[in-house]
């Protein structure tokens, strides 16, 4: 059983210099349609934020169901210092691939956070477009509350647009799948062939869709 995710690496960088902390994560890098989205979050670094972020259960968003995540989305953004969230789309992720798309929707969220953070905390993956101090964490999710937040504010985010862009693509079930390759979406891009929002660089089973 994992421990729950803390702010002990928040506490071990915070200091009179250093006193935004910001947590980046993403959601929907593997997935067939779709953007891939970044959440970037400043929280206040306080043991007694600490003490109510675990109890109400923040932790890795793949972790919580959907309806908690919803509600944990809610409390994470109104008790932010900053939130900000960035895009790739599709057609950027086919032009420029996964991993330099991500680099770019962090760009895009870093610009949108209202507070310029003095350090990023991101899950797996290292920032390479500027020089601002970074820490780089394995399954950061599951261990920096930072992270973890953000990577709900990522899935929360994406999940949305792709249940509302559901309805104007009904036959891919992306209100299900959230573009990710399921047995049923992938049966239905051989029926009904790629969309507009599927990317067209990704391979599924030898089908280039």
């Amino acid at each position: 059983m994992h421990d729950k995710p803390t702010f002990k690496f928040e506490k071990t960088i915070i200091s009179s210099d250093k006193r935004y902390i910001a947590g980046i994560d993403e959601a929907g890098r593997g997935t067939l349609a779709g953007p891939v989205t970044v959440g970037a979050i400043i929280l206040k670094i306080t043991s007694d934020n600490e003490k109510s972020l675990m109890n109400i259960g923040i932790n890795d968003s793949k972790k919580i169901a959907p309806k908690k995540r919803q509600e944990l989305y809610e409390y994470i953004v109104s008790n932010s210092i900053s939130f900000s969230i960035g895009n790739s789309t599709e057609s950027e992720i086919d032009n420029i691939g996964i991993n330099n798309a991500i680099q770019l929707a962090i760009s895009r969220a870093l610009k949108n956070l209202n507070q310029k953070p003095d350090h990023l905390l991101i899950d797996a993956i290292k920032y390479s477009y500027n020089k601002i101090a970074q820490t780089s964490i394995i399954k950061g999710d599951q261990k920096s509350l930072s992270i973890a937040a953000a990577s709900i504010l990522a899935k929360v985010t994406r999940d949305n647009y792709m249940n509302s862009i559901s309805k104007e693509y009904p036959h891919y079930l992306f209100n299900k799948n959230k573009g990710y390759g399921t047995k049923s979406h992938i049966n239905a891009i051989k029926k009904y062939g790629k969309s507009e929002i599927h990317r067209k660089s990704f391979l599924i089973k030898n089908i280039d869709i």
